[in-house]
């Protein structure tokens, strides 16, 4: 476009084909459209590049062994590949995520294990908050995120609470059990919350609690031993 436009000054008189094939293309818009449109290409590279990066590190299916791990890392990229989930769209005002990192060291644990459990505690509570939406229009939906080491200095600890609906003691008592759900037919296998509960106690020697109550949001602990 910059050769074009020295054309121009250069041949301001141009021949009447030029000028016709000009307005046919309509050269005046694609001249002031096509920088935005490259601009929109660029961040758009470097989205999908961002977003195949943290697939790569979701997954970590390279890995088979135990290695030291920043659990930051691995939340940071699971919201990112639900990122289309969290944010606004026109049926839906967005989840605001409240993080509250502590100081934690590398973790010893097996990554894409404990990523799988974060995308499927991450996922569940999406989903709770957009049923909450649906029955509730001046509702803010808000996930909150917390990390810290216990007492003893002996454990990580994740925390991931949301303000959705809750849920009952007779549900949360069967909340871990395989093929459990209270989702609709054909919206949940029932296996999430089996699988994470043994990656974190069975795997990882670990904990995995769920507090709740109806009409005052849900929050999963999760403990990891640091070696």
């Amino acid at each position: 476009m910059f050769k074009f436009d020295l054309y121009q000054k250069k041949y301001p008189e141009a021949n009447v084909e030029i000028d016709t094939t000009s307005e046919e293309i309509d050269l005046e818009f694609i001249s002031a459209d096509l920088p935005k449109l490259m601009s929109s290409m660029t961040i758009g590279a470097d989205r999908i590049r961002s977003i195949v990066v943290s697939l790569r590190n979701f997954s970590r299916l390279d890995e088979a062994e135990m290695k030291p791990v920043d659990l930051h890392e691995g939340i940071e990229n699971t919201l990112l590949i639900l990122q289309h989930r969290i944010k606004p769209n026109i049926d839906f005002p967005g989840i605001d995520i409240i993080k509250e990192y502590g100081n934690l060291p590398l973790i010893e644990c097996y990554a894409g294990q404990i990523n799988q459990v974060l995308m499927n505690i991450l996922s569940n509570a999406i989903d709770t908050l957009i049923e909450a939406v649906k029955n509730h229009c001046d509702f803010t939906p808000q996930i909150r995120i917390s990390t810290t080491t216990s007492p003893s200095k002996s454990r990580a600890i994740i925390c991931i609470a949301d303000n959705g609906m809750g849920i009952s003691e007779e549900v949360k008592k069967r909340i871990f059990d395989p093929f459990f759900t209270t989702k609709e037919v054909g919206k949940g296998t029932g296996l999430g919350l089996a699988i994470s509960y043994q990656i974190i106690v069975d795997k990882h020697q670990g904990v995995l609690k769920c507090t709740s109550k109806p009409n005052k949001g849900t929050e999963f602990m999760i403990e990891i031993p640091l070696k």
